[in-house]
């Protein structure tokens, strides 16, 4: 008799959100914004979109910052991101004080990640990323959002029953924390404190969903469609308590359909180990 293995099947479903593309943030100038994502971070500036003075996008593997020059946003909580080298983003932010002096820039190293605060309050936790295989080794893999002490079950819900994406509440030390799973190996992450939280300002991330539709009639029923945007876009802001309906936590979200025009688009990302002293013909790239 063959005895056959027995799988969780659940384990790998990736659930309605494909892809989490975008982080938005409004930046008060633009060239202190090129001074850190570029300069510092080692990221790409989009070479084809928003290429003037009011706006940059600039790309993490595949997915973006957006960065319009429209005032200063902070996002509540960090953004964990992965690295090509981490010995020579550690060169990239020391070389950078220059650039960034009088502004609230800073870094600590710690065993596997460095810590960096933006010019203007955003936080990053920075770690290697992958070094051999198909995963681009630039990325946006978590956003992690800080929220009201006794929130997470909830918002797990939302995102379970209204975002079909699996979700799930993780007891650790510092308290209750959401996972909510997006496409193959991003999450949003939501982090309950004590602390008192600042008021929203208004940034915001892009997610695609293979279930446009279903989302989007419970939203609109309950009147949380912020945006109409076009036939494959919409937004929403809250995430509310499915049995009382009170709001949660407030972070907008653009959602897109997968059959968005930009669904999938090719990003263009720089090889940071290319300079005039190594500099490798036709290595300008990062390809897989």
């Amino acid at each position: 008799m063959v005895v056959e293995a027995t799988y969780d099947r659940s384990t790998q479903d990736v659930g309605n959100i494909l892809l989490m593309e975008h982080v938005n943030v409004f930046v008060p100038e633009q060239q202190t914004a090129i001074n850190f994502y570029i300069s510092a971070l080692g990221l790409t500036r989009d070479p084809y979109m928003m290429v003037g003075q009011d706006n940059m996008w600039a790309n993490a593997g595949k997915q973006q910052f957006h960065l319009p020059t429209r005032g200063q946003q902070v996002l509540r909580g960090h953004i964990g991101m992965e690295m090509q080298d981490m010995d020579a983003l550690k060169a990239r932010l020391e070389a950078a004080k220059p650039l960034l002096k009088g502004t609230q820039y800073g870094y600590t190293i710690e065993v596997d990640e460095v810590a960096v605060t933006g010019p203007w309050g955003n936080k990053f936790r920075c770690s290697q990323g992958a070094t051999d295989g198909n995963e681009m080794p630039v990325a946006i893999r978590y956003v992690e959002f800080t929220v009201p002490i006794g929130t997470a079950p909830g918002i797990a819900r939302f995102y379970n029953e209204i975002i079909q994406a699996p979700s799930s509440v993780i007891d650790e030390a510092a308290g209750n924390v959401a996972h909510v799973r997006m496409g193959l190996s991003q999450e949003l992450r939501f982090r309950e404190t004590s602390a008192e939280l600042a008021p929203y300002d208004g940034h915001h991330i892009a997610v695609y969903l293979t279930n446009f539709s279903g989302p989007h009639a419970f939203l609109k029923e309950r009147g949380l469609i912020t945006e109409e945007t076009n036939p494959y876009q919409y937004r929403f802001q809250d995430i509310i308590d499915l049995d009382t309906g009170e709001k949660l936590f407030e972070i907008e979200h653009e959602v897109r359909s997968a059959t968005h025009p930009m669904f999938q688009r090719p990003l263009i990302n720089r090889n940071t180990a290319q300079s005039l002293q190594n500099y490798q013909f036709g290595r300008d790239a990062i390809v897989l």
